[in-house]
């Protein structure tokens, strides 16, 4: 039986929790498919997703994994001046290169993770802007090593059982949708032209159609699917259903700082990968060898999760838990008050006869 989960100020109705789980399975799905496989009409799933999309509640988004292109990705955890982390975060949120964003709960902690497409460009932040920033105090890189989960990692097993296994079925479930990978691929794709302005496409919209995304790279329907089909097998991008996590009643968000026994990583980042909590898991380098993100409804449940299961991880020596005041970014998408905020590229690409991509733009911290 589907939940119904509660928010501040609304009740997210049971058929668009579904609608959502019916996305994390198959992003792409047509509206007349999900409707079939819920026993809905399409009529109204289409409503229910447009509304879940207005209300910043959810975005269908295509996301690049820099590490199929042969570049690799960093944490950077910023200690900051007092007064100065809202325009830090802020600055650094602009930037493409910056997947997410998040803010201390102590309020003077930013911690952030780099999609740089190149090695210039990834060092150019961490090398050069980041350092000669005076309200920044400290700077702690982290490179990512593997991840355990993450990409479609939204999928999110906390919404598992929305679903009867009949319905997933319908919807063409393949299985588990992120599975452990090495962050940086020894076979790194080179993109053409074309596939550069698909991708653009895919950023706005992870559901524009075959139609618009071919338009957009200035191919064919055929040609912009086989492509497509390409870069999603080689993992150059994933479709990720983003969610805003407080509409769903996870109030309380974390990023957990690991130490394990170098013999345990593994099993750990396994372990937590199988967490209905944690939306993201990875090993890296440094002090701290396995970062993940944590959701709960609230602090005692954090608490409880914490102290319980992840205190019991084979080989843990050590744990830092860094509560977040909020997200201003996750998955390339800024947030306003917990809510999702469509770029107005995305909005001006629905609106035109002609879809074009947006060009890129890389600010400075």
């Amino acid at each position: 039986m589907a939940r119904v989960l509660m928010t501040e100020s609304a009740l997210i109705p049971p058929d668009d929790v579904r609608i959502i789980r019916a996305l994390q399975i198959a992003p792409r799905a047509s509206f007349a498919a999900i409707a079939t496989a819920l026993g809905l009409t399409e009529g109204a799933v289409n409503r229910r997703y447009r509304r879940l999309r207005a209300n910043g509640v959810i975005r269908v988004v295509g996301v690049v994994n820099p590490g199929a292109l042969g570049q690799s990705r960093w944490l950077v955890r910023l200690r900051c001046r007092p007064g100065s982390v809202a325009a830090i975060a802020d600055a650094l949120a602009k930037r493409d290169d910056i997947n997410w964003v998040a803010l201390g709960a102590a309020g003077c902690e930013v911690t952030c993770a780099t999609q740089s497409r190149t090695r210039e460009q990834r060092e150019d932040l961490l090398v050069q802007r980041l350092p000669r920033t005076a309200a920044v105090i400290d700077i702690n890189a982290s490179a990512m090593l593997r991840q355990f989960l993450g990409g479609r990692g939204h999928y999110w097993s906390a919404l598992q059982g929305t679903l009867s296994p009949r319905e997933e079925a319908a919807l063409g479930s393949g299985g588990p949708p992120f599975t452990e990978s090495p962050v940086v691929t020894r076979e790194p794709l080179r993109l053409t032209p074309e596939d550069e302005k698909l991708l653009d496409a895919l950023a706005a919209d992870g559901r524009a159609s075959l139609v618009d995304l071919a338009t957009a790279a200035e191919l064919t329907p055929g040609r912009a699917s086989r492509r497509l089909e390409a870069l999603l097998q080689h993992r150059v991008v994933h479709i990720d259903v983003e969610l805003a996590a407080a509409a769903l009643g996870y109030h309380a968000r974390a990023h957990l700082w690991l130490r394990v026994h170098p013999s345990a990583v593994k099993t750990a980042g396994r372990t937590l990968a199988q967490e209905p909590e944690i939306a993201f898991a990875a090993a890296i380098s440094g002090p701290w060898n396995i970062h993940a993100v944590a959701h709960t409804r609230d602090l005692d449940e954090l608490f409880e999760f914490t102290s319980e299961r992840i205190g019991s991880l084979t080989g843990l020596q050590s744990m830092e838990v860094s509560p977040v005041l909020k997200y201003v970014k996750q998955a390339g998408t800024r947030l306003l008050d917990d809510r999702l905020v469509e770029p107005s590229s995305a909005r001006a690409r629905r609106s035109e006869a002609v879809p074009r991509p947006a060009a890129r733009q890389y600010r400075t911290c």
